[in-house]
């Protein structure tokens, strides 16, 4: 097989490199894993290297497995012999082999990510630190980022107590890892980068054994990778690395995308080829995408075409809100399916963060669509979202004893298993449920239930049992939000969710989209709530193979395409996060991952924002993404909608009048140069926000002569008809139109 055939100009430019350093940044789409395994079966099938000599890594099992499989087609057994793996596999692959030189020997097992938790907590234990004012999350995090930049207890920074802290908890964390002759993932980089950088024979070893060493997604390397990497490439110099720092979105786990810069500082002699042909998307994607993220600095700017033609201008819409958002692209992705334009598994949704899908999978649900989430639970799902449910179902009906064993010890009370199996056995006795238990023994000093306990679970239980009792009390004439936020609150979950990771602050947010939805039923009621977060959260989970719409973040979209995208939630604050605000490197990355999103479209791309958001439980005003005003006018066709209103305002982001006028002149005159086609419009106008005259507001209660007493949570007006969303306490949700409903205003 010719293995050049395939290729384009800089591609086989790549491939065909003489030995040496080359990084090859490659642009989205652009057959960067074609150009990284067939320059793996160039240097084998034709060059004449042995496989025995060539190492190359990456990040995914997945992505591995099909870098073999592409390698052994060309080459078949001719390819044995190759090192070809993740970066953890292949380290302990050969520390196994050089374990000699480590603290533990060749037997040594790797914890995951549960069994680190767990000796975190064992380590806060032994040095008598309170885990509640510790958090094992956030030490692991501290941990592992001191592990990603090759400090080890010994060398970790202490500027104030809590830094302090951590390193004795790094400190006993290692000792207990050595006790059981185990190590962590961070451990497989930190201990490979070690032996390397310690012991100059084995470093020249495997320096002269691996004459070329290969790396895809060089971009989300960390310190400890890079350098294991330049240790390995020090004798022959022959370093091919392929990534695409203009998709570096993983800084929160220690990816850095200088490394392309610390790259080319450590060897000055490298080539550098641009991968700029797209093979996936329109140029009308492209020049978008291009326009986003030009304004990112310290970067190469690679300028991204394709052969598929200019394609459809970008759908910019701007809604109501949040649940006007999930209204049209729900009715999007109907029409356009009913028109044969699609099929359902075509589609993608796109967000930042994890809270945006409830409202999504609701609309999905209610018009009764089937949808897929990736890269996440289900809303209801997560962790946190089914603590606090429990909590409330609880609290409705104590006789729930799955709801009781899930929260008796979240945050932990030191009620453990010996205590919980203690408490079932002895209110199995006396007839009664455990949380009924644990009410009278909060209630009553004297309570004879109190004797069967003794110690420390005596404490833990009737402590419990005060909040439960005082909590069911308030449920039968709380609304649930008042009720949810007085569970927040005595039990410190905030503190207890948030550890201050990225993932911790995910979950808080989690947290607020499920206070949000609490809102709505003040006038319902606890009853009424359970029973709607149970109906969704009872929906089957689609078969992973099945031909429906994706639902993902932004994040988990990395490495996956589709024919149409959407990204809602373009709005200040949302994307880019408001913690970026401050913080310009962080800034950048959000650029990054809007860059990223918009590059997974092959055909359509729609970009959606809303005039208001929902913040603790009401809606707000907020901003357009600053990002969308980088888009010059002739890419975009807005899409339009009662809350369309004007192009979002541009904003400066720190740039002075005359860049500014430059890059629109530039960006204007790139767009100029192109015809774009219209962007489908759905075949029926999306639902928008009714007047303030409408006939029946959010909020009015009304009858109807089947499905009885309702209240209005929505109005739109369509087509001249008012559309509403009603909650009947019989017959739960109904979308109705207000001119055929027979509706009597109460």
């Amino acid at each position: 097989m010719d293995l050049l055939a395939n290729l384009n100009t800089q591609q086989r430019s790549a491939v065909q490199a003489e030995p040496g350093a080359l990084l090859v940044l490659a642009g989205p789409g652009s057959g960067k894993t074609r150009v990284l395994t067939q320059r793996i079966a160039y240097l084998i099938g034709m060059v004449g290297v042995s496989p025995y000599r060539i190492l190359a890594v990456t990040f995914t099992n997945k992505a591995a497995d099909e870098m073999m499989r592409r390698v052994q087609d060309f080459l078949g057994d001719q390819g044995r012999g190759l090192t070809l793996g993740t970066f953890h596999a292949t380290c302990a692959k050969i520390l196994r082999r050089e374990a000699e030189y480590l603290p533990v020997d060749a037997n040594f097992v790797i914890y995951d990510s549960d069994d680190q938790l767990t000796l975190i907590r064992r380590a806060l234990e032994d040095l008598n630190l309170d885990e509640k004012k510790n958090r094992p999350q956030s030490l692991h995090a501290q941990i592992s980022k001191a592990k990603n930049e090759l400090l080890r207890p010994d060398q970790y920074p202490t500027n104030d107590f809590r830094d302090r802290m951590a390193q004795r908890v790094y400190q006993r964390y290692q000792e207990l890892l050595l006790a059981n002759n185990a190590v962590d993932f961070d451990d497989l980089l930190l201990y490979m980068a070690n032996l390397l950088e310690e012991n100059p024979q084995v470093r020249e070893q495997y320096a002269r054994r691996f004459e070329h060493v290969l790396v895809d997604e060089f971009q989300d390397t960390n310190m400890a990778q890079y350098t294991l990497l330049r240790h390995l490439a020090s004798y022959h110099r022959n370093l091919f690395v392929v990534g695409d720092a203009d998709q570096s979105i993983y800084r929160w786990r220690g990816a850095d995308y200088r490394n392309v810069q610390r790259f080319q500082k450590d060897f000055p002699e490298a080539k550098v080829i641009l991968l700029e042909q797209n093979y996936r998307s329109t140029q009308a994607i492209l020049d978008t995408a291009m326009q986003v993220i030009d304004r990112n600095p310290d970067r190469i700017r690679k300028n991204l075409f394709t052969e598929r033609g200019a394609g459809q201008r970008i759908g910019l819409y701007e809604a109501y809100d949040d649940r006007d958002e999930a209204a049209f692209v729900v009715n999007t992705i109907a029409s356009l399916t009913k028109q044969n334009l699609a099929r359902p598994g075509d589609f993608a949704v796109m967000y930042r963060i994890n809270a945006q899908s409830r409202v999504l999978e609701e609309a999905f649900l209610h018009a009764g669509l089937p949808y897929k989430l990736v890269g996440a639970q289900r809303f209801y799902g997560r962790r946190e979202i089914k603590d606090i449910v429990s909590y409330l179902r609880l609290l409705h009906n104590l006789r729930d004893e799955v709801s009781l064993t899930r929260v008796i010890n979240v945050p932990a009370r030191k009620i453990g298993d010996k205590t919980l199996v203690a408490l079932r056995t002895y209110a199995s006795n006396a007839g009664l449920a455990p949380a009924e238990v644990l009410v009278e023994m909060g209630q009553e000093r004297q309570s004879p239930h109190r004797t069967a306990f003794s110690g420390q679970s005596l404490g833990a239980l009737v402590n419990f049992g005060y909040l439960l009792a005082n909590w069911s009390g308030l449920a039968a004439h709380l609304p649930p939000l008042q009720l949810m936020d007085r569970v927040l609150d005595e039990t410190d979950y905030h503190a207890y969710i948030d550890d201050g990771t990225d993932e911790g602050r995910d979950r808080w947010e989690n947290v607020m989209e499920l206070r949000r939805l609490a809102a709505e039923y003040a006038d319902q009621g606890l009853a009424a709530f359970l029973e709607r977060v149970s109906l969704v959260s009872d929906q089957d989970t689609l078969d992973a193979s099945a031909s429906v719409p994706t639902l993902l973040t932004l994040h988990a979209a990395k490495g996956l395409e589709f024919s149409n995208v959407f990204i809602v939630g373009l709005n200040d604050g949302v994307l880019p996060h408001s913690r970026s605000f401050d913080e310009p490197e962080e800034m950048h990355e959000e650029r990054r991952l809007l860059y990223v999103g918009i590059t997974r479209a092959r055909d359509r791309l729609y970009l959606v924002y809303s005039q208001n958001r929902s913040q603790y439980g009401y809606a707000e005003p907020v901003e357009p993404s600053r990002f969308l005003s980088d888009v010059p006018e002739g890419l975009l066709q807005t899409i339009p909608s009662a809350a369309s209103q004007a192009r979002p305002r541009r904003r400066r982001e720190n740039w002075d009048d005359d860049d500014w006028d430059r890059t629109s002149r530039k960006s204007s005159s790139a767009a100029g140069d192109r015809s774009y086609a219209s962007a489908p419009r759905p075949a029926k106008p999306v639902t928008t926000p009714a007047p303030p005259d409408r006939q029946f507001p959010a909020g009015s209660k009304v009858n109807h002569p089947v499905w009885g007493e309702g209240m209005v949570l929505n109005s739109r007006m369509d087509a001249g008809d008012e559309l509403l969303d009603i909650y009947f306490q019989q017959v739960g949700l109904k979308r109705v139109a207000a001119s055929l409903a027979r509706l009597e205003k109460m």
